[in-house]
């Protein structure tokens, strides 16, 4: 996550220190739909630093992902967040909102983990270890990727 948001600044200095304006592109992609794509790079991303195998072992590419997911292609993506980043305050919003999609996600995790805590001890079991949340959006990625093949 922190290469992206550092990433997206130095983008952002780069467009910002431009005299001209960044025009539309023909195909811009929703702001919504941007916000969707950064967050899922952002859980990509995560995964991939926190279990660098883990994406490899279940065969799937994260970009090809991203662009099926959201029928793009790279030139669109990168011409879209080059106009978004050329407008400091609404890229701005973007990435303020993204944090806190982040962090509500990572709050739920937590509380996930916690309550599984606390049944495993009720149990007072050998069980076997519970499967991490990284796990099981990995698993997802995979169903939808086959889904979509």
């Amino acid at each position: 996550m922190k290469k992206i948001i550092s990433l997206l600044a130095i983008i952002l200095i780069f467009v910002s220190c431009k005299e001209e304006v960044v025009k539309k592109p023909d195909r811009l992609i929703e702001k919504e739909v941007m916000l969707n794509i950064m967050y899922d790079l952002s859980l990509l991303e995560a995964i991939k630093y926190q279990n660098p195998a883990s994406l490899d072992t279940f065969k799937i590419n994260p970009k090809k992902y991203i662009y099926k997911k959201y029928k793009i292609d790279s030139l669109q993506f990168a011409k879209s967040n080059t106009y978004y980043a050329s407008n400091y305050e609404e890229y701005t919003a973007i990435v303020v909102e993204l944090e806190d999609r982040l962090t509500k996600k990572k709050e739920e995790i937590a509380t996930i983990i916690k309550a599984e805590e606390k049944k495993n001890k009720k149990k007072k079991k050998t069980i076997e270890k519970p499967v991490s949340p990284t796990t099981k959006l990995i698993d997802s990625l995979e169903i939808n990727q086959r889904k979509r093949l």
